[in-house]
């Protein structure tokens, strides 16, 4: 939740190759720049956070539900039996928890 907007951005982002975690805060704001850039300032992103994986289904879908409600800080209650590797969402909560958000 936004206090102005209502709801806000909010980016998972998942590297790729050789990039590492390491380097959180100017990755943030070269994507920033991108977005900014791009599509304009409206569009930045609130809150980002770095992590391993998405949670997708077998069928390689990413389930958006999941990403929602972990960003809100809500229970999962959607059944998570369906996804590639359920211990995804343990791992990305214990991201959120880490970024203290």
């Amino acid at each position: 939740p936004h206090p102005i907007k209502g709801e806000g951005i909010f980016a998972y982002v998942v590297l790729k190759g050789e990039d590492t975690i390491g380097e959180e805060i100017e990755m943030v704001q070269e994507i920033n720049a991108i977005i900014k850039k791009e599509i304009g300032a409206i569009a930045l992103c609130d809150s980002m956070i770095f992590v391993p994986d998405l949670p997708k289904t077998r069928s390689g879908k990413i389930m958006r539900r999941i990403l929602r409600a972990l960003a809100k800080g809500e229970e999962i209650t959607q059944d998570t039996s369906t996804l590639e590797d359920p211990s995804i969402v343990d791992t990305i909560k214990n991201c959120c928890k880490q970024a203290e958000l």
